[in-house]
């Protein structure tokens, strides 16, 4: 269920306004595509533990975003717009753990996990909509479902 921040925004941007997520997503696509986050065989590396340049990709994600929760927390910091961020506290269901097995899994199988499928598929490696359209499923059968899921 979603909920309503006090403040937020609740017009729709129109489509130029949106074309800032456009640009943003291709900037992000070229870094993974540089980075070699796309590559199975780097996916592969990591999950059999033969290499640490995924590890060292991740691992720096976290460290940043840690980085960057604390200081919008500790400076009070805004939205572009102007209005507060506010991050609702995260409860734990061990469901959470049940996702997380069956989309490492996923992953390791297919060599991608949902960042870099469109960054895949820009790249040329058509096959890996079957991934696409297997992750939309399983987004689907999970929203279907979700109510008789483990909470």
């Amino acid at each position: 269920m979603l909920h309503e921040v006090p403040g937020a925004k609740t017009k729709p941007e129109t489509g130029l306004a949106n074309l800032k997520y456009l640009i943003v997503g291709l900037l992000f696509g070229i870094v993974f595509v540089k980075a070699e986050i796309i590559s199975w065989f780097r996916i592969q590396e990591m999950f059999r533990l033969d290499s640490f340049h995924m590890y060292g990709v991740i691992g720096s994600a976290v460290v940043v975003g840690l980085l960057s929760v604390q200081l919008i927390k500790r400076f009070g910091i805004k939205t572009m717009t102007g209005e507060p961020v506010h991050i609702a506290p995260k409860v734990f269901h061990k469901g959470q753990i049940y996702g997380g097995l069956i989309f490492g899994l996923g992953w390791a199988i297919t060599g991608a996990c949902p960042g870099p499928l469109f960054a895949q598929i820009g790249s040329g490696y058509v096959l890996v909509a079957v991934t696409l359209l297997s992750a939309l499923a399983g987004t689907w059968l999970y929203g279907y479902f979700r109510e008789k899921l483990p909470q």
